[in-house]
């Protein structure tokens, strides 16, 4: 089995931090395969930058499907360009926010996420409702830690989501899900320290893809996620 690992923004280290974080978790015989795009934001910190990210995202969906892969990862909790890329796709597409909220809901009757920036939670609280979890939610925090820091020791991001899994515990949350793919390493320490579910959204989706794979499913093409007639305009960017 391969999976692309798709990391909308162009900033390598991020990409390769998360396609290991996707094979600490993978199956035996299953090859994880990091992607990113040519040109795009370094990081997406908010809608914009999501906006922005989506052609070259898309054009990795179309580059990994020719190389002949079996599902594909988008690697943003936002979910960028999940409804276009599934559109493209003839195969699975899990975006790691989705993965997460359904990972969690297992684990925990209620949860907190903890993201980056500020500008960033309200597109995850519309995500949340879009997908049928708003009941399960308790609240979105915002650390107001750049993307692009977490993978600075100095940012103290550990201990900072540690304080904001505290806040979450006093208001009955009774799981954690880890707003950004660049947080996929703290989440087995946290789990540790705090004694409740912490779940990553790469871990998450990887699980997800290769259960969609290993039961021979596939995203639905007779309404929203049909193909799209004219695919060729995304050889203008």
């Amino acid at each position: 089995m391969r999976i692309a690992v798709i990391n909308p923004n162009t900033t390598g280290s991020m990409t390769n931090s998360i396609a290991d974080a996707a094979r600490g978790v993978a199956s035996p015989g299953t090859e994880i395969i990091g992607r990113q795009p040519a040109t795009g934001p370094a990081a997406i910190e908010g809608p914009f930058d999501g906006a922005l990210s989506v052609p070259g995202l898309l054009k990795e969906i179309v580059a990994a499907e020719a190389d002949g892969v079996d599902a594909h990862i988008i690697a943003c909790f936002d979910d960028t360009g999940l409804d276009a890329a599934r559109a493209v796709a003839s195969k699975p597409v899990i975006g790691i926010g989705e993965a997460s909220f359904h990972a969690i809901s297992l684990v925990a009757h209620s949860f907190v996420v903890i993201t980056t920036l500020s500008r960033s939670a309200p597109v995850i609280e519309d995500n949340i409702n879009r997908y049928g979890f708003g009941p399960r939610c308790r609240k979105v925090f915002a650390t107001d830690i750049p993307v692009l820091e977490l993978e600075n020791p100095a940012s103290g991001a550990v201990e900072k989501i540690s304080a904001f899994i505290v806040r979450a515990k006093e208001l009955g949350a009774e799981g954690i899900s880890l707003g950004c793919a660049g947080m996929a390493e703290f989440a087995h320490g946290l789990q540790r320290e705090h004694g409740i579910p912490v779940v990553d959204g790469v871990s998450a989706a990887v699980g997800l893809a290769e259960m969609l794979v290993r039961c021979g499913l596939s995203t639905s093409k007779s309404g929203v996620w049909a193909p799209p007639t004219r695919l060729h305009v995304l050889d203008r960017f």
